[in-house]
């Protein structure tokens, strides 16, 4: 299928089947997937937790207004940011760049400078926004690779944060959830499988500026 037709496959699964499993190969596309995604800066403050655990995702359901894909889905994955952001995530950037690129510190530092200042005036609150917004471009990321690998996906705010970080004990990993993306395949059954994509005309919702 083209990149066109794959998207208009996609849609938001309301039933999984939960008889089938995405194989190995597959998550293992995911995880590259979310690792390529574009991020500000290229500092990738975002994290991906892959839950694969049924009885998981059963505690998991409670807390996400009873959306019963988190325990039907074959896996969920679970996309989180930092809870305490450091600029030690700056100098961790900066090392993985001189090691890949070999690139001369006289080049490397000013930037370097930029982002230390340009992040360390930026309040909790804001460095929390910008983290968050990563999260948006990876879930985008990751349901377009979902969509061109056949995997049916249901991408999720609706859920309360704290109790899926008590859960899965995300604190002591310095990580907080932000968005959940269950997996798998869709249900035979699921009412929403053959119904039409409902969507404005490519001329309503695209300005073209010559």
């Amino acid at each position: 299928m083209s990149i066109i037709e794959s998207l208009q496959w996609r849609y938001a699964v309301k039933k999984f089947d939960e008889n089938k499993s995405i194989s190995e190969a597959q998550i293992n596309t995911l995880k590259e997937a979310f690792n390529l995604t574009a991020t500000s800066y290229g500092l990738q403050t975002i994290s991906l937790v892959v839950v694969e655990n049924k009885e998981v995702q059963a505690k998991l359901v409670e807390h996400s207004w009873n959306q019963q894909q988190v325990t039907q889905a074959s896996h969920v994955l679970v996309i989180c940011i930092p809870k305490n952001f450091s600029t030690d995530t700056v100098e961790e950037y900066f090392k993985r760049v001189k090691e890949t690129r070999n690139t001369p510190d006289e080049i490397l530092n000013p930037f370097k400078e930029f982002l230390l200042n340009s992040l360390e005036g930026k309040s909790k609150e804001e460095l929390f926004q910008w983290n968050k917004n990563q999260a948006y471009i990876a879930l985008g990321n990751l349901l377009t690779t979902c969509a061109v690998e056949k995997i049916d996906s249901c991408p999720m705010e609706g859920f309360v944060p704290e109790k899926y970080d008590e859960i899965l004990d995300l604190s002591s990993k310095n990580l907080q959830s932000v968005l959940v993306l269950p997996v798998g395949y869709r249900a035979e059954d699921d009412y929403m499988k053959d119904l039409k994509k409902v969507r404005k005309q490519v001329s309503e919702s695209v300005l073209h500026i010559n």
